[in-house]
């Protein structure tokens, strides 16, 4: 959506003239990040929605307007938490990997499929009223999970730290180098417009996108307890995805 809404003001286009009331994004582990730049680029509110394959489709679970956790629709999913490395279930608030069970699936039920997405659960009543059951926003997969330099570290922390600095888009890859000993993580991000027009166009030494290198590695390496490597590219190289993000590359 974010690539759609890049393209469209690319074309002259206003996103304020399409008539967009309500949006509903998943297919992916999103931040409060993105929901911000989802809604300055699209002029309303981004709600979270969860579902996969294997279980429904979309529909799981999604945000009300409260936007404090996903509702999982629990009459007919049950939801629980485990500890992806022992089984174990985990009790509420923990954080863990979501399993589901189908309840009113007739073809193909599912019986506590283990989905790989982390997240927690909370069976709180909601501030909108509601009962059900709630998930928090997914942290991202079991299997995204990166170890770099003995620190355990999902994509999702990363794009959060990145995306509360100024002068960026929402575009990031994060490039794991293991060809030696220890890992290194390179961070490559792209300046907002604004940034270049103010620069007088692109410019990798002007000093203002040197400072803003400082920024991101600093505010990165703050956040996630790790030393990196931030690398701010030229507008529009990194590459946009029509379907799910490709934020990490591995080099071996």
């Amino acid at each position: 959506m974010l690539h759609i809404a890049e393209t469209l003001a690319e074309q002259g286009g206003r996103a304020d003239r399409l008539g967009l009331r309500y949006g509903m994004f998943g297919a992916e582990p999103w931040t409060e990040g993105i929901r911000h730049a989802l809604e300055r680029a699209l002029g309303c509110p981004a709600y979270d929605i969860y579902g996969l394959s294997e279980i429904v489709g979309p529909g799981v679970a999604g945000e009300c307007e409260a936007r404090e956790g996903l509702h999982v629709c629990d009459d007919h999913f049950l939801p629980e938490i485990i500890d992806p490395a022992t089984g174990s279930v985990l009790g509420p608030g923990r954080e863990g990997e979501l399993v589901l069970t189908t309840l009113t699936k007739r073809a193909i039920p599912m019986i506590r499929y283990r989905t790989g997405d982390i997240t927690t659960l909370t069976d709180e009543p909601c501030r909108c009223g509601r009962t059900s059951a709630r998930i928090a926003r997914l942290k991202g997969r079991s299997d995204d999970m990166l170890i770099i330099k003995g620190v355990n570290l999902y994509p999702s922390e990363v794009e959060r730290a990145l995306l509360a600095v100024e002068d960026l888009v929402p575009h990031y890859q994060l490039v794991v180098d293991r060809r030696e000993t220890l890992a290194r993580l390179e961070i490559q991000v792209e300046p907002a417009p604004s940034l270049v027009e103010r620069c007088g166009g692109w410019a990798e030494a002007h000093p203002e996108i040197v400072a803003l290198r400082g920024r991101v590695a600093e505010r990165v390496t703050k956040a996630i307890g790790l030393t990196v490597e931030a690398v701010i590219v030229r507008p529009r190289t990194i590459p946009r995805s029509e379907g799910k993000a490709v934020r990490v590359i591995e080099k071996r």
